[in-house]
C-alpha cells in the first residue's frame, strides 16, 4: 500500500509539475482571426500588437520582429502601451520594434493608457511619426490595398481626457466612409456601447493582458482593467452590433506585478477576406 500511496503522490507531484510549466508558459505565441466582408474583393492581413509595455523579447527583439515578418503583414497596427511608463523597463525594447515594422510595412498607432501615464504622450507621438509610423487621434487614414480604399482609424486612449475622447471618436466615425471596410483602433475594448453603430467594421483593442489568468474552457479571463473580476471583453472576438471586435490579449510580461497563468503574449493576425 505505501509503494502504491509513493508512486500515487510521485505522480501527482509530476502531473502538478507539468501543468505548472504549461499555465506559466510565456513563450510568444501567434492568434489568427478570419473577418468577412463584401467590402474587400482582395484579401487583407493585418497584424495587431498591443501592451507591448517595453518588454524584451530577444536580442534586436528579434523574436517578436521574427513573428511578424514570418506573417507577411500588409499592415502593422499598433494598438497602444507599446512603451511603458515605468523607467525599470527599457524604453528602447519598444522603439526598436516601431522603427523595423514601419520601414517595411505601413504602420499604425494609437496611444494606451501607459504612455499618459509617463506624462510625455506627445513626444511619444512624435517619436512614432519620425519612425514612420502613423499616429491617429480622432481620425482616419485611407489606404489602397490592390486597388480597394481601407479606412484605417484610431482614438487616443481615454486618459487623453473623456471630453477629447468622445470629440475624437465622433470626428473618426464621421470620416469613416460606409462604402469602405473600416476599422478601429483602440486600446479600451470595454467601450462597446461607443463602437456599436458607428460604421465601424472590424473594432481592434488590447488593454486588458488576457484578463492575467485564464483556465481554457472555464475562464476567459479573471481580472481586467476597467472592468473588474471577470470581465466580459478580456481577449478574443466578439460582436458588436454589426462590428467584429477582436482584442489582443497582449505583449506584457516582465512589466506584470504578477504573472500570466494560461495566457501567454500574443501576436494578433487578422485577415479580412472577401464575402463568400
Amino acid at each position: 500500500m505505501k509503494k502504491k500511496n509513493k508512486l500515487a503522490m510521485v505522480s501527482a507531484c509530476a502531473a502538478l509539475a507539468v501543468t505548472a510549466v504549461v499555465a506559466l508558459n510565456d513563450s510568444l505565441t501567434t492568434r489568427l482571426y478570419e473577418v468577412r466582408s463584401e467590402k474587400v474583393r482582395e484579401p487583407v492581413r493585418l497584424v495587431l500588437l498591443t501592451d507591448l509595455h517595453s518588454c524584451a523579447y530577444g536580442a534586436g527583439q528579434r523574436k517578436l520582429l521574427d513573428a511578424v515578418e514570418a506573417q507577411h503583414p500588409d499592415l502593422v497596427l499598433l494598438g497602444g502601451d507599446i512603451v511603458d511608463d515605468d523607467p525599470s523597463l527599457d524604453e528602447e525594447n519598444a522603439w526598436t520594434v516601431v522603427r523595423a515594422l514601419a520601414e517595411r510595412y505601413p504602420t499604425f498607432y494609437v496611444t494606451g493608457n501607459h504612455e499618459f501615464w509617463g506624462g510625455r504622450p506627445e513626444e511619444l507621438k512624435r517619436r512614432m511619426e519620425a519612425y514612420g509610423a502613423t499616429v491617429l487621434e480622432g481620425a482616419c487614414e485611407t489606404v489602397i490595398f490592390q486597388g480597394q480604399p481601407l479606412g484605417i482609424c484610431g482614438v487616443d486612449d481615454p486618459a487623453v481626457g473623456e471630453e477629447s475622447w468622445e470629440v475624437q471618436l465622433d470626428r473618426a466615425a464621421a470620416e469613416a466612409d460606409p462604402d469602405y471596410f473600416n476599422i478601429l483602433l483602440t486600446h479600451r475594448p470595454e467601450r462597446v456601447n461607443r463602437y456599436e453603430g458607428r460604421g465601424f467594421d472590424l473594432v481592434l483593442a488590447g488593454h486588458t493582458h488576457g484578463g492575467q489568468w485564464r483556465i481554457p474552457g472555464l475562464l476567459n479571463g479573471l481580472l481586467a482593467p476597467n472592468q473588474g473580476f471577470f470581465p466580459q471583453y478580456a481577449g478574443g472576438r466578439y460582436q458588436i452590433g454589426e462590428s467584429a471586435l477582436i482584442i489582443s490579449r497582449g505583449l506584457a510580461r516582465e512589466s506584470t506585478r504578477i504573472p500570466r497563468l494560461f495566457d501567454p503574449p500574443e501576436v494578433v493576425v487578422v485577415d479580412v477576406l472577401p464575402e463568400g
